[in-house]
């Protein structure tokens, strides 16, 4: 082989490689990004294994190495509301240079301490009717991200207990008072279920002792069925959610699949796993100069239908074969 030759392919493999090099690495050459990531529950043990773990498999995907391209300061705020003031205020102490949350009450405490910092949302419900967005469009100010279509959701998940217990006459809903985001649920189920001439009670519980409670309440008031709305307590509580579904008999539908792990009958809704994971498409354009004002709001359309077999057959209920088929998952 000539010089000339051995050049040429000396070249051709450092192109090669150079293509082959991630993208994310080559935004800052040296710089380690540190990332906050605020959630409204406990801790998952292990952390890998939670929905969580999505971002950073997003963030795997977009070529990203953890500890080399990235830090991540976790806080998790275990249903305690009143701690998103602190995280916000650490995290500006820390420095961080961009906050990641799944719940909008910590994207407000974030904004007003640090009204300069770049907030994902990695999960959120009608932003803009809760005032973190301007529109989904043109979001404005720091605050970009995922938005879920929890009405539309909420309004399915009732007619899927319709379809799944025909006889349903009397419905009720749990929700958590302290999260604004369950009345964008109560309203939908509310005329979900005044279309389809079914009663319907609301029950609420803001703890773990609330939670027993309020399904008393919905026992003597005559429930048939149970809707548990979207809320961090209760993605923490979901094994006694579940079970209190079971021992009193009440089929359930929850709004993610580790509900459904857990014992309850179906769960219907986005995953918050592949919303993690769609964030880190955020934290990527950011860290290549992008602003959240410019980055719109976007809505992943993809909702899972997940039915547990053994519940169902415990219950004492034939799901209909069309359920089953709709499924995206049976656990058996």
């Amino acid at each position: 082989m000539t010089a000339k030759m051995k050049r040429r392919a000396f070249i051709t493999v450092l192109g090669g490689a150079a293509a082959a090099w991630p993208l994310a690495a080559r935004a800052q050459p040296g710089k380690v990004w540190r990332i906050g990531f605020i959630a409204g529950g406990a801790r998952p043990v292990p952390l890998d294994r939670s929905p969580y773990a999505g971002f950073l498999q997003g963030m795997r995907e977009l070529g990203y190495v953890e500890g080399r391209d990235f830090t991540m300061e976790w806080r998790f705020a275990e249903a305690r509301y009143e701690l998103f003031p602190d995280f916000a205020a650490e995290f500006a102490r820390l420095k961080v240079d961009v906050v990641v949350t799944t719940f909008a009450p910590a994207a407000h405490a974030m904004r007003q301490t640090n009204p300069s910092i770049p907030i994902v949302l990695a999960y959120s419900t009608d932003p803009v009717a809760q005032g973190l967005v301007a529109s989904l469009a043109r979001p404005g100010g720091n605050i970009t991200g995922l938005a879920s279509a929890l009405d539309e959701i909420a309004a399915k998940q009732v007619d899927l207990l319709l379809a799944a217990v025909p006889k349903l006459t009397r419905l009720t809903l749990l929700t958590n008072p302290g999260n604004a985001a369950t009345q964008i649920v109560a309203k939908s189920v509310e005329a979900a279920v005044r279309q389809a001439g079914v009663g319907l009670l609301q029950v609420r519980a803001e703890s773990a002792q609330e939670i027993a409670g309020a399904f008393d309440t919905a026992m003597k008031d005559g429930a048939e069925a149970i809707i548990v709305a979207v809320d961090a307590l209760f993605f923490g509580r979901r094994q006694q959610l579940a079970e209190l579904a079971l021992t009193t008999r009440l089929p359930s539908i929850f709004p993610d699949r580790e509900y459904v792990e857990a014992g309850g009958l179906m769960s219907y809704g986005n995953s918050l796993r592949e919303f993690s994971r769609l964030s880190a498409t955020f934290i990527d354009k950011i860290f290549k100069g992008a602003k959240p004002t410019d980055l719109p709001i976007e809505q992943p359309t993809k909702f899972n239908l997940v039915i547990n077999r053994k519940t169902a057959d415990v219950l004492g209920l034939a799901i209909p074969p069309s359920l089953y088929i709709f499924a995206a998952e049976v656990i058996e």
